[in-house]
């Protein structure tokens, strides 16, 4: 059986998920914010904010539009601009858990 295009395509996946998380990991405490890359061969950011408590977890995966920061609840922004998905992060876990 012959493969098309040689490699692996989801360690090329994961080797970028991971270049990706770290950049956005090195902007955190610019923020106030703290975090982990968690996950093994399959990365994920942990981020809270020690003040609120508050966490996420941070996905990062390609899309058609590039490659996507995703976050519950709701949160998207472009890996691009991880200096504005920090901040972003920082507004989101500043805010007081709802009761």
């Amino acid at each position: 059986m012959a493969r098309v295009g040689g490699g692996d395509v989801t360690s090329g996946y994961t080797g970028e998920r991971r270049v990706r998380l770290e950049a956005l990991a090195e902007l955190l405490p610019d923020h106030g914010l703290v975090g982990r890359m968690v996950g093994g061969e399959d990365p994920v950011l942990w981020v809270w904010h020690p003040h609120t408590g508050r966490q996420t977890i941070i996905f990062a995966t390609p899309s058609n539009r590039g490659w996507q920061f995703l976050w519950s609840p709701d949160g998207q922004d472009s890996a691009d601009d991880p200096e504005r998905t920090a901040a972003t992060l920082r507004r989101v876990l500043d805010l007081a858990p709802s009761d």
